[in-house]
């Protein structure tokens, strides 16, 4: 950022760009899920050497890009100035302008989620190219979130991205650190995959998905292998408190598995924002 820019337009300016791509998460968040269930269906019954379900080839083919954006109602079309971020579901009241039906405030709040993670890194990190790729990692950390508490999955289509741009953050910006973020990639797999195995072999079940390991890998390579404990501990608490608050309060909850990316994601963006702090309060607490 150059020196005579004017500070206080660069919160306005962050806050809006977070705001944007919060906008574009959300389009992820709804489209990319079934986007590759039709996809894994195509391919699945291609291996098969079977046609095509006639019912899935019918339905209309979406992208993150087309059709444009609509109401899930109604399918009506959303004028631009209905779409800008956080304003535009504001001005409608959270309602369609068409069928009056109300609009998830799953949107809004994933629009201002971007816009505070947004805020956040550069307020920590300042306005540099290094907060720009810290940026993308968050949000992508906020997609996979939400993706994982709807659906239960975490895209390869999104973790392995995560996880090379991590060891790139590291080459282009840290490349003292690029060792660390490798072992931490392998480490962070290698982790979650022997708990996962340790656990089916005692109980005969299934205690996570291979989605989980490849996150933990790509937070090992933004973060480096110390960090992982530190992940592991802060993801395994937080969800321990949340699962117990929920199977308590929630009783068709109750022993329905939860995902542990969410978590993950979570602790990620702890880790992210405040990696250093942590580190140095996590030795003095191991050297005491």
């Amino acid at each position: 950022m150059p020196a005579d820019f004017p500070p206080l337009l660069l919160w306005p300016l962050v806050a809006i760009l977070g705001l944007c791509l919060g906008s574009f998460v959300n389009v992820v968040i709804a489209r990319l899920p079934p986007m590759l269930m039709r996809q894994w269906h195509v391919e699945a019954r291609a291996a098969l050497q079977m046609d095509v379900d006639p019912e899935v080839a019918e339905l209309p083919k979406v992208n993150l890009a087309t059709p444009g954006s609509h109401c899930p109602n109604c399918a009506a079309n959303i004028a631009w100035h209905d779409n800008i971020p956080l304003l535009g579901y504001l001005k409608r009241r959270g309602r369609c302008a068409h069928c009056s039906q109300p609009i998830s405030a799953r949107y809004p709040l994933i629009e201002l989620a971007g816009g505070v993670l947004a805020v956040a890194v550069v307020a920590l990190h300042g306005a540099t190219l290094a907060s720009l790729a810290l940026i993308g990692a968050c949000l992508t950390l906020l997609a996979l979130a939400v993706i994982d508490l709807r659906t239960q999955l975490l895209p390869d289509v999104l973790t392995l991205p995560l996880l090379w741009a991590g060891l790139l953050y590291q080459l282009f910006f840290q490349p003292w650190q690029l060792p660390s973020a490798v072992i931490g990639a392998v480490a962070g797999y290698s982790v979650l995959w022997a708990f996962y195995w340790l656990f089916k072999l005692i109980t005969g079940k299934e205690g996570m998905g291979y989605g989980d390991f490849k996150l933990l890998a790509a937070l090992g390579a933004w973060l480096g292998w110390p960090l992982l404990p530190l992940l592991l501990i802060l993801s395994a608490g937080v969800g321990a408190v949340i699962g117990s608050i929920v199977q308590l309060t929630i009783p068709r909850l109750r022993g329905m598995p939860l995902p542990f990316g969410p978590f993950l994601a979570l602790a990620g963006w702890i880790a992210l924002l405040y990696g250093a702090p942590l580190m140095a309060a996590y030795r003095s607490l191991l050297l005491s």
